[in-house]
């Protein structure tokens, strides 16, 4: 498990994820630990390495 750091597409505020890096390619939704608004989130890891990580609202 990595833990990644990023800014919530709603509130703005820095907010952290355990991340799967034995799982390639996932996209999910979750919801912000501070304003509660659900994010998708989608990420890909190449060799246990994250390579792509990316945050958008769900409008």
């Amino acid at each position: 498990m990595n833990e990644h750091y990023f800014t919530c597409p709603y509130c703005w505020e820095t907010i952290s994820m355990l991340l799967d890096s034995s799982v390639f390619k996932q996209v999910y939704i979750e919801d912000c630990e501070i304003c509660c608004n659900p994010i998708q989130v989608s990420v890909k890891f190449f060799n246990l390495e994250l390579v792509d990580f990316q945050v958008d609202s769900i409008e």
